[in-house]
């Protein structure tokens, strides 16, 4: 969860859906690396910016199933879903630090929303996810970081 210095919230809109879903940053971790080392290279390779500071970490890891419709076509049905773990992330940059139109862009728009809407922006089969993520990161949104 990447806030911005009101408090407010990084979400995109993926390249590759047509639906009107938007999402925070996110992405796999690499052989070797750490969670919050991945947390930063997922931000450079998707924003194309390293321009933030740690703030915290969720506490546990949280996983979410793909419906069965999409489970079966997703990396050849290797894979039933995702486990998580959440960092919030102080962007210390400005507007024009973020491009989206880095090596392989994932998305197509971005802005910045209050905390509350990163659950009702997601396409459905994540947004239990969104809303503990909020619950356990709603504090930092309070007041300019």
């Amino acid at each position: 969860m990447l806030f911005n210095r009101d408090g407010r919230v990084f979400v995109a809109q993926r390249i590759d859906t047509p639906e009107d879903a938007w999402q925070m940053p996110q992405g796999g971790i690499d052989p070797g690396e750490s969670p919050r080392d991945a947390a930063f290279r997922e931000l450079r390779e998707e924003l194309g910016t390293a321009k933030a500071e740690f703030i915290a970490e969720s506490a546990r890891w949280l996983t979410y199933d793909w419906p069965e419709a999409l489970a079966g076509g997703l990396w050849q049905g290797g894979f039933r879903g995702q486990r998580l773990k959440w960092f919030a992330l102080r962007f210390t940059g400005d507007d024009r630090d973020i491009n989206l139109e880095t090596a392989h862009p994932e998305f197509r728009a971005w802005k910045w929303v209050a905390i509350d809407e990163p659950p009702g922006l997601i396409i459905a089969f994540k947004r239990a996810i969104y809303q503990e993520v909020v619950a356990e990161f709603r504090h930092l949104a309070e007041g300019p970081l």
